[in-house]
């Protein structure tokens, strides 16, 4: 009994001078861009927090924002085609939606995010649709609910691009687009 409880205490002694050493000072961490592992807790009573992918540098960075209700999928994503915060504009973000993807709406099935759209008119000029598409993505990827991301056109799949160029049908997740994350 001793000599277990002495191999135990010696156990314990070696694990705890294992680690990692502690800075001097703090410092910071960097989260992985994507969709959070849980819903983070809302600072604000009776809010909650929802993410959104905006634009900023040429490159998809998420920020969080308060919000009342989470609501679904298409709630969701008319707070994103609303755009940036002035807040948010303040720091630098953007949108590439307006004139790139005009979106109709959108609707959660088997756990899927389809999102009807139509398509941009002659007069766009828009080259950034890729980031457009990839706000939208991104965006509703970030949900607890959402498994992935379809386009439609007239209710068929659409196929559009992904961050190294190629045309999906979906579904697309934020990984869909690792070449145009920034960091947050």
């Amino acid at each position: 009994m001793t000599r277990r409880l002495v191999a135990v205490l010696v156990a314990v002694l070696l694990l705890a001078g294992c680690g990692v050493p502690a800075d001097k000072q703090p410092r910071s961490v960097e989260p992985p861009f994507g969709p959070p592992a849980a819903p983070a807790a809302s600072s604000a009573p009776g809010r909650v927090e929802q993410a959104f992918c905006l634009v900023r540098s040429g490159q998809l960075v998420r920020t969080v924002r308060q919000v009342d209700t989470a609501g679904g999928v298409d709630g969701h994503l008319r707070r994103l085609l609303a755009g940036p915060t002035r807040a948010e504009r303040a720091v630098g973000f953007g949108t590439a939606l307006p004139g790139a993807v005009h979106v109709l709406g959108a609707r959660l099935v088997d756990g899927r995010a389809q999102v009807e759209v139509e398509p941009p008119g002659e007069e766009s000029g828009r080259s950034d649709e890729v980031l457009a598409y990839g706000q939208i993505v991104c965006t509703l990827d970030s949900r607890p609910d959402v498994t992935g991301v379809s386009f439609l056109l007239r209710g068929r799949p659409l196929e559009v691009p992904r961050a190294d160029g190629s045309l999906s049908a979906g579904p697309l997740t934020a990984a869909d687009y690792p070449a145009l994350t920034g960091p947050d």
